[in-house]
């Protein structure tokens, strides 16, 4: 038995694949087999791993059609995960899925990556149509799952809150990763991703040039490379234009920018060599940050705005907010921990205890109860889910 996992994939380069690759390794390190059905874009050509049994064409309408006649044929596969974000998908706001997902004669359970409190008509008719015919939708957060029952009017007792899943990274000496990279004696600050507007960077830039003249040695680390499809399409002028900020504020000796695509290793030593993680997300909307899940596993003072994710899981004194997205503030919040070891400790310490439960393995732990439940004969009976279109 295989369940199958629908959604972006590696060697693409983007969140939802990154999230793809790590559910499968977690579910299969818990005794499940995970095929893929990948979604590509036109624009490049990937050469995919043995795992990945269909190419799905993003804006191909017809290819949605092909890829639900080739799940139900697949007699090896009786459950699919439905990874869901709106770009990924052809069609307006993704609704070529709903071609794919109406026609299918086997359970899926959809995993949302964005819930918006303000959906347009159509974003909203799109979500609501691909929840409401599901076997089971997965929400990141408590608040994402009230939005999928009281906005979106998924079924209740189909929603399931299971957490963004961070690897089970190795805890590293920072001083010792200092001397490694560099930076020995200096206060390091970092955030890490793909690199576009939306991600804040101009904010964290700013937001290191009040804190300069305190700190000369302090280091703000921009890790990773810009988003692949961001570059096709502008090139470099987003990491340009953050490139003339640093040298308009003066800070070309505070400011590092390590423009590659890391691996989960050296972000587990970026992370642990780093005395806060900074997290400057402008929309306070952001539903889920891989990115500040990562930081909250490896256990770091976390200092963001107080977009949707951030405020649900730096509560209870985890991280500290800024609650506008102003770089005066962010300064005020990176302060007080810079200036108190006491309270970085503590912060690290909350977040070290929730991490802890976010490792892969126990969030495949949750993913493969899940699937267990959906697939028994009296699950399916009790929600009255048939399946052959809507």
């Amino acid at each position: 038995m295989s369940i199958l996992n629908l959604g972006t994939y590696p060697p693409k380069q983007c969140g939802i694949a990154t999230f793809s690759a790590d559910l499968r390794r977690s579910l299969i390190k818990n005794n499940c087999d995970v095929k893929v059905m990948a979604v590509s874009d036109e624009s490049y050509k990937y050469a995919y791993p043995d795992e990945v049994l269909f190419n799905l064409q993003q804006h191909n309408k017809q290819d949605y059609v092909k890829a639900a006649k080739f799940i139900n044929s697949a007699a090896a596969v009786p459950l699919v995960i439905v990874q869901h974000e709106y770009g990924i998908y052809g069609g307006e706001d993704g609704d070529y899925l709903l071609e794919l997902v109406r026609r299918l004669h086997k359970p899926y359970v959809v995993v949302t990556h964005t819930v918006l409190p303000q959906p347009s008509k159509h974003q909203k008719q799109v979500l609501n149509q691909l929840c409401h015919h599901a076997a089971a939708v997965v929400g990141m957060t408590r608040k994402s799952a009230g939005l999928l029952a009281d906005l979106y009017e998924a079924p209740a007792e189909l929603i399931h809150v299971i957490p963004h899943g961070v690897p089970d990274f190795k805890k590293q000496n920072s001083n010792c990763l200092k001397k490694k990279y560099g930076f020995e004696g200096r206060e390091i600050i970092s955030t890490f991703g793909l690199i576009g507007p939306g991600k804040g960077l101009e904010l964290g830039i700013e937001a290191i040039s009040g804190l300069v003249p305190e700190w000369p040695s302090l280091c703000y680390l921009v890790l990773g490379q810009t988003h692949p499809m961001l570059k096709q399409y502008e090139g470099e002028k987003y990491r340009h234009m953050l490139e003339q900020l640093v040298h308009d504020l003066g800070l070309t000796n505070n400011v590092r920018f390590v423009n590659k695509y890391l691996s989960d290793e050296e972000i587990g030593e970026y992370l642990y060599m780093s005395d806060i993680y900074l997290s400057p997300y402008p929309n306070k909307d952001q539903a889920v940050s891989g990115t500040t899940a990562f930081a909250v596993g490896c256990g770091r003072a976390i200092v963001s705005t107080a977009y949707a994710y951030a405020s649900e899981v730096l509560a209870g004194k985890r991280g500290l907010l800024a609650q506008q997205p102003e770089a005066q503030e962010l300064s005020g919040l990176i302060r007080s921990i810079l200036m108190d070891q006491a309270l970085k400790s503590r912060l690290q310490n909350r977040a070290q205890d929730l991490g802890k439960s976010w490792t892969w393995f126990n969030v495949g732990q949750q993913y493969k109860g899940l699937f267990k439940q959906v697939l028994n004969k009296n699950y399916l009976e009790e929600h009255n889910l048939g399946y052959g279109g809507f």
